[in-house]
């Protein structure tokens, strides 16, 4: 369905096997190039929606100096925003489960910012889901937390595991937004290329 990118070569700067997944759903044939060491800081009071397009931006320039004039790189940043802040990937354990005990029983925001770079053209855009938990037990976070290690995931949890099977009450938006790269938004953008 994407016959315009006939000729192009189509590359997803990204590590996650999840956006792998989803891009592959689309049904084009793309490569994986990572570049490790990329800042993802962003500057004190920047609004929710801002955050992961200004990080996903910062790594579409990261590829400028070795990208082919015939290819599409696509990036992506996802964030967790509860009570007005972001939660990343926990680094332990115990900020795993600390961070669902703040998203027990509470609806919160996921955001992910995307970019498209081509050799004449850059588009970024967010993408932004409500998720409602249902209150989570003690033993079911901590069992979450000890089996799956979802230590490399912003809010230390992945809606398509056990705690989203278990804890997710409702969803307001994109499912594959939740999972890290809103595909059917990405493939009208995609058709614009």
């Amino acid at each position: 369905m994407l016959d315009n990118l006939k000729g192009k070569r189509v590359v997803l700067a990204s590590g996650s096997p999840r956006r792998r997944q989803l891009l592959g759903g689309l049904e084009i044939d793309f490569t994986v190039r990572l570049i490790n060491g990329i800042d993802e800081t962003y500057p004190d009071g920047m609004a929710m929606a801002e955050i992961p397009k200004y990080i996903s931006r910062r790594k579409a320039e990261a590829y400028v100096p070795t990208m082919a004039s015939d290819e599409i790189i696509i990036t992506a940043d996802t964030i967790v925003w509860a009570d007005g802040e972001v939660l990343g990937k926990p680094r332990t354990p115990d900020e795993a489960v600390s961070m669902l005990r703040r998203l027990s029983g509470r609806t919160h925001q996921v955001v992910t910012g995307v970019t498209v770079l081509s050799a004449d053209r850059r588009e970024t855009f967010a993408c932004v889901t409500d998720v409602t938990f249902d209150t989570l037990s003690e033993a079911e976070m901590q069992h979450y937390v000890a089996d799956y290690k979802p230590l490399d995931k912003a809010g230390a949890y992945g809606i398509q595991e056990y705690i989203g099977y278990i804890g997710v009450t409702g969803i307001s938006g994109s499912y594959f937004n939740v999972m890290g790269l809103p595909v059917q938004k990405l493939y009208r953008v995609l058709l614009t290329f």
